[in-house]
C-alpha cells in the first residue's frame, strides 16, 4: 500500500513537472506574431483571408469519406462468412454491397464525381 502512494506521488511530481514546463515553453510561441497569423498555403493572409474554396472538392471529399466508412464496415464481415455456418453474414454483405453500388450509380448520374465541369 504505502508503495503504491509512493508511485502515485512520483507520477504526480512528474506529471506536474511536464505541465509546468510545457506551459514555459508554450509561452515563447505566444509572443511570436507569425504564429498567430493564419496560415494560408503560403499566400499573405491579409489580402485574400476569405478566399472562397472549391465547393465541388469538398463534396468529392465528403463523398470520399462516406463510402470509406462503408467499406470499412464491410471488414469484419469477412471473417463473418468464414465463420458462419449459415448464409446470413453472405446475404446482409451483399445487400450492403448493392446499396453501396446503388449509391454510387445515383452520385455517378448526379454529376458529383465529375472534377471538371
Amino acid at each position: 500500500m504505502l508503495t503504491t502512494i509512493i508511485y502515485l506521488f512520483i507520477l504526480f511530481i512528474v506529471n506536474l513537472a511536464l505541465l509546468i514546463l510545457g506551459l514555459v515553453i508554450n509561452k515563447r510561441s505566444y509572443t511570436d506574431r507569425e504564429k498567430n497569423s493564419p496560415f494560408e498555403c503560403g499566400f499573405d493572409p491579409s489580402i485574400h483571408t476569405r478566399a472562397p474554396f472549391s465547393m465541388r472538392f469538398f463534396l468529392l471529399a465528403v463523398i470520399f469519406l462516406i463510402f470509406d466508412v462503408e467499406i470499412i464496415l464491410l471488414m469484419p464481415l469477412t471473417m463473418n462468412i468464414m465463420n458462419s455456418n449459415t448464409h446470413w453474414p453472405l446475404t446482409s454483405a451483399v445487400l450492403f454491397l448493392i446499396i453501396l453500388l446503388m449509391g454510387l450509380f445515383h452520385e455517378w448520374n448526379q454529376g458529383s464525381l465529375n472534377w471538371m465541369k
